[in-house]
């Protein structure tokens, strides 16, 4: 769990202390119908003894709410927000809350200072809910939120244990596909290009990628795998390095459309020509695909719906604050273009 601030008592020590759930206790805070007298009262001699300030169900008690929720991302790498990525994912959301009266609030945390700001910004109900993106594996944030009990959704997840509500698209099986697409054209030396791989989503595209091979007991190569940073840079380093280290490769599967746009720049920069030497194939289904020379074959993930999804569970937990976490993978799908 995430460090919390010395001498700020939680949901969870009260309900330690009164001898009762959690829920019980939000149910008390909340004046909620149901609770014994007796348990009620136990309750509330924990929340005095000590020094429980719940802002937020003193806030939703009153019948007021701040109407407002924040879309926050978590990258450190400040580059990351010209990806087409993060642009695609603020347009759905915010078309997602078009049709309500809550207002969308874009915040960037990258820092230990910065996460604490937000949390202290969101205790002091300025916020009904918080939705985040590109988190990665040991960022303590979700659970900085969760400990104030602040409605959370995240877009992806920091490892397969999860707790908190999340919405993910099926990354290791596109890139299955993905995979078995190249090998079904007759493609054996196939490399990978990954993500940042301290990311879950990275990890598994790479597992995906790992699976089709051994499925088909196709050759797998370390150096065949090259760890990137989703951006078009990256990608054309990490295509120009294969080339140097590994000119046998004749399929690539890169783990973004940003990435497989980099590597078709190095590929052509090398006089190697796509699909006809080497097959490429991206992840995501940005506009950019359709724009690459060749149009590039990827997978698509769904990020409109993954938008409306994220909405639709935070604005459900902001309701029922006892509602249980709940995970969420969407389908993903090949889109096959020139490029494989």
């Amino acid at each position: 769990m995430g460090k919390r601030r010395p001498g700020t008592p939680t949901l969870e020590e009260v309900a330690a202390l009164a001898g009762v759930g959690r829920g019980t206790v939000s149910r008390v805070v909340n004046d909620a119908a149901g609770v014994k007298d007796s348990t009620r009262r136990a309750v509330q001699r924990a929340i005095a003894e000590l020094g429980y300030v719940p802002n937020l169900a003193a806030r939703s008690l009153a019948g007021r709410r701040a109407d407002a929720v924040a879309l926050v991302m978590t990258e450190p790498d400040w580059r990351q927000f010209g990806e087409p990525f993060f642009s695609e994912i603020v347009r759905s959301v915010g078309d997602a809350l078009t049709d309500t009266k809550v207002q969308l609030l874009l915040t960037l945390v990258r820092t230990d200072a910065e996460r604490q700001r937000l949390v202290e910004y969101a205790r002091g109900g300025r916020v009904d809910g918080v939705m985040l993106m590109s988190v990665h594996a040991e960022d303590a944030l979700p659970d900085m939120l969760a400990e104030v009990g602040l409605p959370t959704v995240l877009l992806g997840r920091r490892s397969g244990e999860e707790s908190v509500t999340y919405v993910d698209a099926d990354n290791a099986g596109g890139a299955r596909g993905a995979v078995a697409h190249l090998l079904g054209l007759g493609r054996r030396s196939i490399a990978t290009i990954t993500g940042p791989l301290d990311m879950y989503v990275a990890q598994c595209r790479l597992r995906g990628y790992r699976e089709a091979l051994e499925r088909a007991g196709a050759e797998n190569r370390p150096a065949w795998t090259v760890e990137g940073d989703f951006s078009a840079d990256s990608g054309r380093r990490a295509m120009a390095g294969l080339i140097e280290r590994a000119p046998e490769i004749d399929g690539v599967f890169a783990a973004s459309d940003t990435m497989a746009a980099g590597a078709l720049d190095a590929l052509r920069a090398a006089g190697r020509r796509v699909p006809e030497d080497v097959a490429v194939i991206g992840f995501d289904d940005f506009p950019l695909a359709q724009h690459t020379d060749p149009k590039l074959t990827t997978v698509r993930q769904p990020l409109e719906e993954i938008g409306r999804t994220m909405v639709r569970l935070l604005l459900e937990e902001m309701e029922e604050p006892e509602v249980a976490w709940r995970h969420v993978i969407l389908r993903t799908e090949l889109v096959l273009r020139g490029s494989a």
